[in-house]
């Protein structure tokens, strides 16, 4: 589930964080193919309406005194890319690969809402020029993430059954394992349309009279109110559906390398905005099941992206390298086997060791946030 989900407070505090370890992406060059983005509480003003389909940068400053973050849609508001957490008089950068054809710029002031939008256009006639080592690497994760979401289904219907068989204890056991695969794909969730938020979203990231569906709102069920309803036996069906629906537009979700790279690294984001706080499983205390399910899915798309990237910038896979092993070795030590997703509770972690798991993550945020940059074809 996406960061966007915190308070405005706490959103502020995060934004700072990770704009401190992600300075570096405010700098380069202006030129062709970089769109300026200026974001305030009320305006999103763009450089250019019009751009060369390809290898698009947008240069992002927020000029307003709310967080926000950025995307390219599609005009059926899929997302092409995104950058969320940009604190109030900060900068970021971040490259998407775009096709021809019409998309909409949103800023999201208080990241809330459908933003503020412009009306964009890509010109050109042919597809973005593309290492075919990267044609492979998409290929593979569209297989990685189709393998997740064959693997989830009986998982997910283990846990529904024991919902609807009003099997509290049995649910609870079910419940961490049944999300593990969703939360290793979540590099490309939001290429997988509105799925996120009908089985991943929780009650404070509810929108107008979104209704509340999906593993937290039985999560609460099972460990705070502690009975399953005749609602959620209806719920628990939901679930099995909306997966199901997940597994059918894997083959078809538009994913690229720049994708797969600023997915990971905002995937990386919520892991320090939603897991290190103890946000996302706030009353089952399984978050570092969901963190070691996220690190596992951003560390198999940088993997893959891996040899064009080390040929373009050696010096940050060697880094994203050690950083990755870094943050694995401290995940390890809050489990007893290292081929067991048995972690500690996560209500078990004081707040020393919380700051440790940060720092770790805005370790590796750093270094991942150049990933696709250092994809694109030079």
């Amino acid at each position: 589930m996406r960061p966007a989900r915190l308070s405005a407070l706490a959103a502020t505090a995060v934004a700072a964080a990770l704009t401190a370890v992600t300075g570096c992406t405010e700098k380069g060059g202006d030129g062709d193919g970089v769109v300026q983005v200026t974001a305030t509480d009320d305006k999103c003003e763009v450089s250019t309406k019009e751009f060369p389909a390809g290898h698009v940068e947008l240069a992002i400053e927020n000029k307003g005194s709310k967080v926000t973050e950025v995307y390219i849609l599609f005009p059926d508001d899929r997302v092409v890319t995104e950058r969320e957490n940009i604190g109030p008089g900060t900068k970021q950068r971040v490259t998407a690969e775009v096709k021809p054809g019409d998309y909409q710029i949103a800023c999201k002031p208080g990241m809330k809402g459908d933003g503020i939008r412009q009306s964009v256009k890509a010109t050109g006639k042919g597809a973005t020029k593309r290492d075919p080592r990267l044609d492979k690497a998409v290929a593979a994760y569209r297989q990685y993430a189709q393998a997740q979401a064959d693997e989830t289904l009986p998982l997910a219907e283990a846990f529904a059954k024991a919902v609807k068989d009003g099997d509290v204890e049995a649910a609870k056991k079910a419940y961490a394992p049944s999300r593990i695969g969703w939360e290793r794909t979540e590099p490309v969730a939001e290429s997988f349309g509105d799925i996120d938020p009908k089985v991943d979203v929780r009650e404070d990231g509810l929108e107008g009279d979104q209704e509340w569906t999906g593993w937290h709102r039985l999560e609460k069920s099972l460990w705070k109110d502690k009975k399953i309803t005749g609602e959620d036996k209806k719920l628990a069906d939901r679930l099995i559906t909306d997966l199901k629906d997940w597994q059918n537009r894997v083959g078809k979700a538009e994913i690229t390398p720049t994708s797969m790279a600023n997915g990971a690294k905002e995937l990386l984001d919520e892991v320090a905005t939603g897991k290190v706080t103890g946000e996302e499983e706030r009353y089952s205390h399984t978050d570092l099941v969901d963190f070691k399910a996220n690190v596992e899915g951003a560390e198999k798309s940088y993997e893959l992206l891996k040899p064009v990237a080390q040929e373009n910038d050696a010096a940050l896979t060697t880094e994203l390298d050690k950083q990755f092993a870094a943050l694995d070795a401290l995940l390890d030590k809050y489990r007893a086997d290292k081929d067991s997703y048995e972690f500690t509770s996560y209500d078990k972690v004081g707040a020393a060791d919380r700051k440790e798991l940060s720092d770790a993550v805005n370790a590796l945020a750093e270094p991942l946030s150049k990933l696709a940059a250092a994809v694109v074809t030079k």
